[in-house]
């Protein structure tokens, strides 16, 4: 076995589970970058099953990460929204952006132990021993998961076509400032989240209800978002979204959840610091 082909062909796998987890490409990143390293350090001929005993290795540094990035988290600035991760149609999984911010609610091990069974499909005697636990407490985690982020999905879903061609109208209405328009397209109780993270301007406290989110969205246009740059629209953390070159030369990521036809929440990404990757064109 060639552990660095070996290590490379799994790297895309581990790099979904990192980001999952942690909500952030820099840290996934540097989590499987370490994952790498102790690989390449390890006895490998000890090693029974060479992918568990990585998906292991990623997944107990994420929960050393996570320990931290909780109180990180409880200082933000306004709402904090995880780093924008674009991805194609067909790589996509069940963990969409409003499912990712559901499971900060969750416990470190029961976010590992719901993502490890229930989206990467390992079972329950493998999540154990990825998070050091017996399979039956595994079970637990992940059915007390299963529960708190039941609600983050849609309820009426639509074809992703739908989607893109809903969101599409949204985001050329959002630019124009049309507000007859964004009163059609918007749900009754619609939520905006931006994220500035203190560095940039955004909306300190979401905004809730149609009448509150299309007045905004038409004053910010009146200030200047008419006037950005679409530098790509993409699935944004499993949502049809939108990169953008704002008037302040500064990217921006911008997402929307549909639900029965109607877009039901926005996710606007304004912290530089979480949009380097997208600026380089990562």
């Amino acid at each position: 076995m060639d552990p660095t082909l070996f290590f490379t062909e799994r790297r895309p796998r581990l790099q979904r589970i990192a980001y999952r987890m942690l909500g952030s490409v820099a840290e996934s990143e540097d989590v499987v970058q370490d994952a790498w390293l102790r690989w390449h350090g390890a006895d490998r001929a000890a090693i029974i099953e060479h992918e568990a005993w990585l998906v292991r290795t990623v997944t107990r540094l994420c929960l050393d990460v996570l320990k931290s990035a909780r109180v990180k988290r409880e200082q933000y600035v306004g709402p904090w929204l995880p780093e924008p991760f674009i991805e194609a149609s067909d790589e996509g999984d069940d963990i969409t952006l409003p499912l990712m911010l559901a499971m900060e609610r969750l416990s470190p091990l029961e976010r590992a132990a719901f993502l490890l069974h229930d989206v990467f499909e390992l079972d329950f005697k493998e999540v154990g021993e990825a998070i050091g636990r017996e399979s039956a407490a595994a079970r637990q985690l992940a059915s007390r998961a299963r529960t708190h982020v039941a609600n983050a999905r849609p309820r009426f879903p639509v074809p992703l076509e739908e989607q893109q061609q809903i969101a599409g109208a949204f985001f050329a209405a959002t630019r124009e400032g049309d507000l007859a328009q964004l009163k059609q397209l918007l749900a009754d109780n619609v939520v905006f989240y931006g994220d500035g993270g203190g560095k940039r301007s955004a909306a300190v406290n979401p905004i809730h209800g149609l009448d509150k989110v299309a007045r905004f969205l038409h004053a910010l246009a009146q200030k200047g978002w008419s006037k950005a740059e679409v530098l790509r629209e993409a699935l944004i953390g499993g949502l049809p979204g939108q990169v953008t070159l704002e008037a302040d030369a500064l990217p921006q990521a911008m997402a929307v959840q549909i639900d029965g036809g109607k877009v039901t929440a926005i996710y606007v990404v304004r912290n530089p610091d979480k949009l380097g990757h997208l600026a380089s064109g990562a």
